[in-house]
């Protein structure tokens, strides 16, 4: 799941410090760069066991709805700022697969993306957070993947690569995907209760978190699998100037947990999953009229629904 502390903690920083810009990564392929996929072995499980693969029929397109929800506290010196966003909602389409001789390679659209925004909401936010979701539709690439869910290849499409796509909701689905809906699979064989963990390191707005999901088989029947999963995130301190605006901003911590569950289907091309979590973080911005220090704290929810799993004729 993305790391919604940090962007959020960055915007904050700047609205408070009254700053008219932060610079952004220029290009949406940024939302896609990752180092390595490891995957580890803590526990192998009770007996009897077998290895989990994934077997996806030519021609399966998979839907699911994805709904996004995070309220934010951000407090520096006396000033406090709450920030209770309303749910963003995508309906995505996955495929139809195409069998490939390391894999299955297939498309990934969001073919409606919209803000679930309450009767009561002010008129003119409401629909700014309404053309600002229209901006995902029609976002989306292809990905190719073998049986244990590993990324072999992938391209996103024209329409992602455009300039006024949110990076940092690019990079919320994507870190979503990998960690919810298409799980990295062990290679041994494994029983109930084994437990294994995947790393991974998320790069964004320059700077680098450290992720790590652990898994625990729960339950399996046939093509599913009932998952229970931990995200821990981790940033070092680390600092990014923007000499432009005359700004360095300073991540002194930076830490969120998230738990889950997900239940995982092998023969589509994405998963039913649920997860909560918070984020606490520590942040030191300095302009030439001073410093600043910036605690931002979070909670967040992610619901993935796989509406359809329909395999070609």
């Amino acid at each position: 799941m993305i790391r919604h502390s940090m962007m959020r903690g960055l915007a904050l920083a700047c609205a408070l410090l009254a700053l008219t810009s932060c610079k952004k990564s220029n290009t949406a392929a940024d939302a896609d760069s990752q180092d390595g996929n490891g995957i580890r072995l803590l526990d192998k499980g009770q007996r009897p066991r077998a290895a989990l693969r994934y077997n996806i029929p030519a021609g399966t397109t998979t839907s699911s709805t994805t709904t996004f929800r995070v309220a934010t506290l951000a407090t520096s010196g006396d000033t406090a700022a709450l920030s209770v966003l309303p749910g963003l909602r995508l309906d995505i389409v996955s495929g139809p697969a195409e069998l490939t001789d390391r894999g299955v390679k297939f498309p990934v659209d969001v073919v409606k993306s919209e803000a679930l925004v309450p009767e009561d909401f002010d008129e003119k936010m409401a629909e700014l957070l309404r053309s600002s979701a229209a901006i995902v539709d029609e976002v989306g690439g292809w990905v190719e993947v073998d049986d244990r869910g590993r990324l072999l290849a992938g391209e996103l499409n024209e329409r992602t690569k455009r300039s006024d796509v949110p990076v940092r909701l690019l990079r919320m689905i994507v870190n979503t995907r990998q960690t919810l809906t298409r799980v990295l699979l062990p290679a041994e064989p494994v029983g109930l209760g084994a437990r294994w963990e995947s790393r991974q390191e998320i790069k964004a707005y320059g700077f680098t978190v450290q992720q790590v999901n652990t898994y625990t088989l729960v339950d399996r029947a046939g093509a599913e699998a009932m998952l229970n999963v931990t995200v821990q995130q981790l940033a070092l301190p680390q600092s990014i100037d923007f000499p432009e605006e005359g700004i360095e901003i300073s991540v002194e911590s930076m830490t969120g947990q998230a738990n889950g569950q997900i239940i995982l289907k092998l023969d589509a091309l994405e998963s039913d999953a649920s997860a909560t979590g918070a984020g606490e973080d520590r942040i030191i911005v300095k302009t030439a009229q001073g410093t600043e220090t910036v605690n931002v704290q979070d909670e967040f929810e992610i619901q993935v629904a796989n509406t359809s799993a329909l395999p070609g004729d």
